[in-house]
């Protein structure tokens, strides 16, 4: 009798881990059916992502790139720290890949606040096995890629050159070249007069659980579909 179809999820954080929650009580509450998530891994030690697992049952991992020998600390040499990273991304790899194939390697990696940007050193052996990688990025697709984008976008509503007054948020498949990858969801929100920068972000943050539930929940669903149709 075959096993049946389910999406094994692995999560990366970073620190206060809200999405990560977010996905739990989905989750939970049945709103991401026929998936779990296996796994919790954080690079930061003191990432209260953590004790989110803890209470959940899931099992969580720390993960670092100075901690774990790849960068000595203090390293300013370019070509040194790019050597580390390149590294650090293939051990990472290599490290989600060996995770058993029936029970715990995931069909999907959502980046939930990971505060870190993967190369192709990591990218390229995940998306060989198949397994798909998403993150949430606060701006619309095709703006304000990368830092701070919400500071950026906040600066060209304030000085009038913001197109149709309005920002938003996304969640997009992961390459190679920083938050460029297709958009799974697309949420805009409006810039509004006489708001600061704070409520502005706050407003953002206040959709991304949401739009991070629904994008899981939308790939999750296609991969037991997949599955299904392939039994």
């Amino acid at each position: 009798m075959s096993s049946p179809a389910e999406c094994r999820i692995l999560v990366f954080a970073s620190g206060n881990g809200s999405n990560f929650q977010a996905l739990v009580d989905a989750l939970a509450a049945g709103n991401i059916p026929n998936a779990r998530i296996t796994r919790l891994i954080v690079n930061r030690g003191k990432a209260y992502a953590t004790t989110r697992a803890e209470k959940a049952g899931i099992p969580w991992e720390y993960y670092n790139l100075i901690s774990h020998g790849f960068q000595e600390r203090g390293e300013t040499d370019p070509v040194k720290l790019q050597e580390a990273r390149n590294k650090y991304d293939a051990a990472l790899a290599e490290k989600v890949l060996a995770l058993d194939e029936k029970t715990e390697r995931p069909h999907l990696i959502v980046l939930a606040g990971w505060m870190y940007i993967f190369g192709k050193h990591f990218l390229a052996p995940i998306a060989e096995k198949g397994i798909k990688v998403i993150n949430l990025h606060p701006a619309l697709p095709g703006k304000y890629d990368g830092t701070h984008a919400i500071d950026r976008a906040y600066a060209d509503f304030q000085a009038g050159k913001l197109e149709n007054n309005k920002t938003g948020i996304m969640v997009h498949y992961v390459i190679e070249a920083v938050d460029q990858g297709a958009p799974v969801l697309v949420r805009e929100i409006e810039c509004r007069e006489g708001e600061s920068l704070e409520q502005l972000e706050e407003r953002i943050h206040s959709h991304e659980h949401s739009l991070i539930v629904e994008a899981t929940a939308k790939i999750a669903g296609e991969i037991v579909a997949s599955q299904q149709a392939q039994k």
